[in-house]
């Protein structure tokens, strides 16, 4: 239906394994196996925790096959049969990167509305929460915000003082031209003069 998706990309992993584990329960056309596994393979995994969740099914395993190994299938193996350690390579010096300008917006319409713009300049292939932390130290009564970290990546809890609230059913969403990002502030990578919008919003 999606082009592959199955959720989000984030959703995709658990998804893959579930389906990859209860084949027998349903028919193979129902769904477009190569198509799913496509979208994985197209995708950049970054966050830790995503990489271990898609990483079973790309070999046809499932977490459910977790139990047949660890270090005690380690520790029966001979010096030999254990992999090597590898050397930490050398990186090559590279030149500054370029900057980019990026749009950076806030907008609460919920309670006590705000909104405030900025644009500010960082080096190309930054990530989100680099230009959040740009725009509050160039505009602090503005752009501050708090985070926490998960093991998901960084996780933005409030923007200019308003934090999300689980019994309202509040967060701070973040969108690209009015498109929902798929990914979080810790791993996004904001194009030369993209606009980004975090938009306080209800679930």
């Amino acid at each position: 239906r999606h082009k592959g998706m199955i959720g989000n990309i984030y959703s995709m992993g658990l998804a893959l394994q579930a389906l990859e584990t209860s084949s027998e329960f349903y028919a193979p056309w129902k769904w477009d196996r190569a198509q799913a596994f496509s979208v994985v393979y197209n995708h950049d995994y970054q966050q830790p925790m995503a990489i271990a969740q898609v990483l079973p099914p790309l070999v046809g395993k499932s977490y459910l096959n977790a139990g047949g190994w660890g270090c005690a299938a380690t520790n029966r193996m001979s010096p030999r049969q254990q992999l090597p350690l590898s050397p930490v390579p050398t990186l090559p010096f590279s030149p500054p990167a370029a900057s980019i300008t990026v749009q950076f917006s806030i907008t609460n319409t919920l309670k006590n509305y705000f909104h405030y713009s900025t644009s500010v300049c960082v080096p190309d292939n930054s990530k989100l929460l680099q230009v959040m932390k740009v725009a509050r130290n160039e505009k602090p009564d503005n752009f501050w915000f708090k985070t926490k970290k998960t093991s998901w990546g960084p996780f933005v809890t409030s923007i200019h003082g308003l934090a999300g609230n689980e019994t309202e059913r509040t967060y701070w969403q973040f969108f690209s031209c009015w498109s929902p990002l798929q990914e979080g502030v810790g791993t996004y990578k904001p194009k030369n003069w993209e606009h980004i919008q975090a938009i306080f919003s209800t679930y």
